[in-house]
């Protein structure tokens, strides 16, 4: 939660009374704070105990009986020689034992590192971390409603705003920089454009395997060498290591391993599409992004056990009518919870996806949408929230304002997440017992009130609560006018997040397109 300010402030603001608000006389400490990232849900459960072992037993059985086709030779190297078998139609199955000699072995409780240690987050458990992702092809432009395409200084300008929200916990890469058509500098320059916008923990990916050592180089580079790399990882690969249904994706199973070797953390994203790439059932949708990141788990673990990956059952819905993606619907949040819970199960650090819009702006169905689907997220106990914030057009568009505007939407969704405290001090009946016998009739002026007004309630940076005579008396505020305000004031200060030294040298190296 950002510093509370004045949710009047907007660029149609004139002047009237300041609105009332709440205001810190300074930052509070993590500990105290009403929110704070890695914060415990995991009191939301879509499914039963024996659903869940049902869902299990089934993915289990097909990888025993269906298997995925087309990994790489070293790819059936590196699982045939743990116990994968490989039939005579080419496809790899994976009896029982092998998966749970795997998963034994899997790592667990590991932390994503940010080359700030304060953003380090800790996977473990049901701890909830919300932040973006996805690879939107244009950027919403809110001054002029309109999409255009993305380009570097929109990646850059995403990480820097990612920098100065609080409740956007990781940048992953959120949009494609057409304006580099060069597949070997669009993977560099997307690295480096997000890692100088932000010392969060950055998520990437990488087109080619031969893309992935000038990439790790300049990595190293940014931490001050190899070994100070290796020591703390602050950037993890995405890595859609399948095409659904059930094969390999030969090219990314190859940048998998190459990423493993170079010491980078993994997600292995299954982006299955139920009812066109994956079964129409959500459950049985749940079931093959299951059995396909059980296989990716036998192969990281085979390769190098311990390795740490990310468990990325990420199946999205379709709108049967039409076949369209529809990410902000309520399906997709159930998909998206069951899958926590299946993480849950396994006792490995999770990831999927909340918090898209289909809608093409920040409007009414974007707020419902986001709302929804990250709510059932972190109540899930979802460790990684991946696409929570700024996309829109069922992922063909990545908003600035909306990754403002998010940042409100899970301030609020990570107090749900955080739940109520019972405890002796807040069942007390000796404050009611005090007001109502000996005090005023009511708790505003209260020392319990006044206690718990920042540490219990999290307010709006952007919302507006005013009623509707102070609304009026300030002009009318608009929620984003209010937006694309804070926008601005963000990148006017956001900083560069790379020493200018190691910048110099980094340019001097590779082909930098950012001014």
């Amino acid at each position: 939660m950002g510093e509370a300010t004045s949710t009047g402030a907007g660029p149609r603001r004139s002047g009237g009374r300041a609105a009332r608000v709440a205001l810190r006389a300074a930052p509070l400490a993590d500990n105290v704070r009403p929110v704070r990232p890695g914060m415990s849900g995991g009191l939301y459960n879509p499914l039963s105990t024996a659903q869940v072992a049902r869902i299990h037993q089934a993915a289990l059985q097909a990888l025993e009986e269906i298997g995925l086709s087309q990994a790489p030779q070293s790819g059936v190297d590196i699982m045939t020689a743990a116990g994968a078998i490989q039939g005579d139609d080419g496809r790899l199955r994976f009896p029982r034992a092998l998966v749970e000699d795997m998963l034994a072995v899997a790592a667990r409780d590991i932390t994503l590192h940010a080359r700030d240690p304060q953003h380090d987050l800790k996977l473990s458990g049901t701890r909830v971390h919300f932040g973006t992702a996805g690879a939107a092809v244009h950027l919403v432009d809110l001054e002029t409603n309109s999409y255009r395409d993305s380009k570097v200084q929109d990646l850059y300008d995403a990480a820097r705003l990612t920098q100065n929200l609080d409740n956007i916990h990781f940048f992953q890469r959120a949009m494609v920089c057409r304006d580099i058509p060069d597949n070997y500098e669009l993977d560099l320059n997307t690295l480096y454009a997000s890692c100088a916008g932000t010392t969060k923990h950055v998520g990437t990916s990488f087109t080619e395997v031969a893309n992935v050592p000038g990439c790790l180089q300049l990595a190293h580079m940014i931490a001050g060498g190899e070994n100070a790399w290796r020591a703390r990882p602050f950037v993890s690969n995405s890595n859609c290591f399948v095409v659904p249904p059930m094969k390999f994706a030969t090219e990314s199973c190859l940048v998998m391993e190459a990423c493993i070797r170079g010491g980078m953390p993994v997600l292995l994203l299954s982006a299955g599409q139920a009812g066109a790439t994956a079964p129409a059932p959500i459950a049985t949708a749940i079931v093959q992004a299951v059995a396909e990141c059980l296989a990716g788990m036998v192969y990281v673990n085979a390769m190098m056990p311990g390795h740490p990956a990310i468990f990325g059952t990420w199946p999205f819905v379709s709108d049967l009518r039409t076949g369209a993606m529809s990410g902000g619907s309520a399906e997709q949040a159930l998909l998206t919870a069951g899958c926590a819970q299946m993480h849950r199960f396994y006792g490995l650090p999770g990831g999927a996806a909340a918090g898209i819009s289909d809608s093409k702006l920040p409007d009414m169905q974007a707020g419902w949408e986001q709302g929804i689907t990250n709510v059932m997220a972190g109540l899930s106990g979802l460790n990684m929230v991946y696409e929570a914030a700024g996309m829109h057009a069922s992922l063909l568009g990545f908003c600035f304002e909306s990754l403002v505007l998010g940042d409100d939407i899970l301030g609020q969704v990570m107090r749900c997440v955080r739940g109520i405290d019972v405890t002796e001090d807040s069942v007390s009946i000796e404050v009611m017992r005090d007001v109502c016998l000996n005090g005023p009739g009511h708790y505003l002026g209260s020392d319990q009130t006044l206690k718990l007004m920042q540490t219990e309630y999290i307010y709006p940076t952007v919302g507006n609560r005013m009623s509707p005579k102070e609304w009026a008396e300030n002009d009318k505020p608009d929620l984003l006018e209010t937006a694309i305000a804070r926008k601005n004031a963000i990148l006017a200060k956001a900083s560069h997040q790379i020493d200018p030294q190691i910048d110099r040298a980094i340019r001097s190296t590779f082909r930098i397109h950012l001014a």
